[in-house]
């Protein structure tokens, strides 16, 4: 596989996303504000391509779970962490403390949100349905009121 990042940037329901991919799977998706990587080739590859039909079509209400190839880049325990949070069925929140004991560790409710602030994949990797424990929104690389928008498009598409 190839050692390539590949990057690509897209239009959608929410502003211009990019979506990256290196040896075949997504490693990384940009919102608007974020600067590419300097390292990155502008290609849109088959993978990203379809990344995009994915993303486009859970925008439209269509698709509940993605079926990519995810690698993000992270610690043991952060990986856990993202493996909880693809758990996270579509249209439901779950707490920093749920994430913490799922992983088997209840005290380590701040680790979860380090983790959570460095997804390098949100929406694929669903780090939105994550809240405080008294309901409120917490922090989104994407900003409260897309996050706000992603948990009420996930719940009118139950």
């Amino acid at each position: 596989m190839s050692n390539i990042l590949f990057l690509y940037y897209q239009q959608t329901d929410i502003g211009c996303v990019g979506i990256a991919e290196r040896g075949g799977s997504i490693t990384s998706l940009h919102f608007e504000s974020a600067a590419p990587p300097p390292d990155a080739e502008l290609i849109e590859t088959k993978l990203i391509a379809e990344a995009f039909r994915q993303l486009n079509s859970y925008f439209a209400g269509m698709l509940k779970q993605f079926s990519l190839p995810l690698a993000p880049s992270g610690t043991p325990f952060m990986q856990q962490v993202w493996k909880a949070l693809c758990s996270i069925p579509y249209g439901t929140t779950v707490t920093y403390k749920d994430i913490a004991t799922a992983v088997g560790n209840p005290l380590a409710v701040r680790a979860v949100g380090m983790a959570n602030h460095r997804n390098s994949i949100p929406i694929f990797i669903p780090c939105h349905r994550v809240i405080g424990s008294d309901g409120t929104l917490t922090g989104y690389r994407g900003g409260l009121a897309l996050k706000q928008k992603l948990l009420e498009l996930e719940q009118s598409c139950r």
